[in-house]
């Protein structure tokens, strides 16, 4: 999936640029920003999805001049046509940044899915979890990890980690490979 995101200083307007923007623009005229955002969208097969919800005008704005009057929509996002997971976008004006620029906000829905193959292979050691529900199994395996982990008692804060870690690792293997 390709996003991009970013202050492109491009004011696209509604009409021009089909199918790669939408209907939904704050401005009624183009910029020449507008027009390099477009051919780079069609290119790369990418459509600008801060354009196409329907919204108002308030929450289009992305920035603001200092005159406070004039608002313009310069930030964009750009999706991969084939991904249609962005869900909405608009101008997030509660921000107290400093700054005349707003940030933008989108609501992205994704679904990951993992392939048949993938999932049934694995690399990792396969245990056998259902003989610790037998009493005697499950008492020693108490044992061997309560006499294992009181050697960690005695160790000072100074030792090294690392050298715990591949302890504690090495200990849970062997016991669990008894089993």
């Amino acid at each position: 999936m390709k996003i991009l995101l970013g202050d492109f200083n491009a004011k696209v307007e509604r009409e021009n640029f089909k199918p790669t923007t939408g209907n939904d623009s704050l401005h009624q005229n183009s910029n020449k920003n507008s027009v390099t955002i477009a051919i780079f969208a069609t290119s790369k097969n990418l459509v600008v999805k801060s354009t196409m919800f329907l919204q108002r005008n308030i929450l289009k704005y992305t920035w603001t001049c200092l005159d406070g009057k004039t608002h313009n929509q310069i930030y964009r996002i750009l999706i991969d046509k084939r991904w249609p997971s962005i869900l909405d976008v608009n101008g997030f004006r509660g921000a107290d940044c400093d700054t005349d620029h707003y940030l933008v906000v989108a609501k992205v829905w994704e679904r990951m899915a993992v392939s048949k193959q993938a999932a049934q292979k694995f690399e990792g050691e396969r245990f056998n979890l259902r003989k610790l529900n037998e009493l005697e199994v499950r008492k020693w395996c108490q044992i061997q990890i309560t006499n294992r982990f009181a050697a960690f008692e005695n160790l000072s804060d100074c030792a090294d980690i690392n050298r715990a870690w591949e302890n504690i690792k090495e200990t849970i293997k062997s016991q669990v490979k008894r089993v």
